[in-house]
């Protein structure tokens, strides 16, 4: 039975989160995730990095690769969609918005090492994913990953004014909370199975 794309993307932000339940995309989670603008500004960036390349690398994957017999090459083929679009998608910025440019600072370059969006791209190919299925995947996962460092985000900013013991301070009780976070997305698991 072949999955509805709708189904795909509600259990590809909830029940299959590619930060959640994969741990994919933990650098720049991390790292980010100390405002919630910032948060905000580096989440929807990848949500649109990651829905474009996963139609992207479906199209490279299926009429460039599969036909000349190159699947060995998809890894690296995939990366230098990820990288080419979002180097594409920082001059257009840059050239239409400085404003933005600007305000997303590193964080648009940063979005080219974010592993959860390899591992989509890797995700919907193994998965067997029509073209609707993987922009729903692909879309599903950003935003997924945006609610994720948006909470985390808006947890850190409430720690920051409360006594944390100082062994725990910065990354130690980032990845207390990514953990708990995690286990309260496990409570959607028996919902929709899409792996």
């Amino acid at each position: 039975m072949e999955l509805n794309p709708l189904i795909i993307f509600i259990a590809a932000i909830f029940t299959s989160n590619i930060l959640l339940t994969n741990f994919l995309g933990m650098c720049s989670f991390l790292s980010v995730s100390k405002e919630i603008e910032s948060s905000l500004g580096l989440g929807m960036a990848v949500t649109f990095v990651m829905t474009v390349t996963a139609a992207l690398n479906y199209v490279v994957y299926h009429y460039i690769l599969v036909p000349l017999d190159i699947i060995y090459l998809q890894y690296i083929i995939f990366i230098i969609v990820i990288a080419a679009f979002v180097q594409l998608t920082e001059m257009v910025i840059e050239r239409f918005s400085p404003v933005l440019y600007y305000s997303l600072g590193i964080f648009l370059p940063l979005i080219t090492v974010n592993c959860a969006i390899l591992g989509v791209s890797l995700f919907m190919i193994i998965r067997k994913y029509t073209f609707l299925q993987s922009i729903a995947f692909g879309a599903g996962g950003g935003i997924g990953w945006l609610i994720a460092i948006l909470a985390l985000a808006g947890i850190r900013q409430k720690v920051k004014e409360k006594y944390v013991p100082s062994g725990l301070v910065g990354a130690g009780i980032s990845l207390i909370i990514t953990g708990i976070m995690a286990l309260a997305f496990i409570g959607f698991s028996g919902v929709v199975v899409i792996q």
